[in-house]
């Protein structure tokens, strides 16, 4: 697997929090599946490689799908949206890399959290560590800036539910950015790479559904 796989795999993992945020702000739930793999990528410290991140490239197909639209579309609210939550989750990694003291200090509640993870042998997880998984990006990656600030409907964001389950996804999406960054992934890539990196896309999402 080439770098810029890697980079485009941890990228789509960025659009799939971005997707998920979305979604769970604007109509109360999300995609189970794709939520399920972006949660677990929390607690996946030491893979072997960027996929098995995410268990597998397809489990970030709603990020690579996305990546695609937005790649190709430009200008619909929507699309403005999730290019806004991208790029503050890609700063936001960029920030959380740059601050050691906070990065290792995340890291120690991760692990501290894993046992409650590791019994749930299914995709979903208790509501109470998403409880918990929001309260850790809450009183550390939400201190950075900029500050992402989710729309979405009113009645859906009243719920303590919704809104642990959104701050969940950021920080999804914030450990995706650190990758990302990581790999080498810089923000001018989205402008200089733009086609290098749809082509890309399109490549890995061809190769998944063989």
């Amino acid at each position: 697997m080439t770098r810029e796989r890697d980079q485009a795999l941890a990228l789509a993992g960025v659009f799939q929090a971005s997707a998920l945020a979305q979604q769970l702000a604007r109509r109360g739930y999300e995609e189970q599946s794709p939520f399920a793999v972006s949660v677990r990528s929390l607690f996946i410290q030491d893979a072997i490689n960027t996929a098995s991140v995410y268990q597998g490239e397809d489990g970030v197909m709603l990020g690579l799908e996305t990546m695609r639209e937005k790649l190709t579309t430009s200008g619909r609210p929507a699309d403005l949206e999730i290019a806004r939550y991208v790029l503050g989750l890609t700063q936001l990694g960029v920030r959380l890399a740059r601050d050691g003291r906070m990065a290792q200090s995340v890291s120690r509640e991760i692990e501290a959290l894993k046992p409650q993870v590791q019994q749930h042998n299914g995709q979903g997880l208790h509501d109470s560590v998403y409880a918990e998984l929001a309260r850790i990006y809450k009183d550390t990656i939400s201190n950075l800036k900029p500050k992402i600030i989710v729309q979405g409907e009113h009645g859906y964001l009243s719920s303590p539910v919704v809104i642990d389950k959104v701050r969940t996804t950021l920080f999804a999406g914030v450990r995706s950015a650190f990758l990302w960054n990581q790999l080498g992934g810089r923000r001018w890539h989205f402008v200089f790479m733009r086609k290098q990196t749809l082509v890309l896309v399109e490549q890995i999402i061809s190769d998944t559904r063989v």
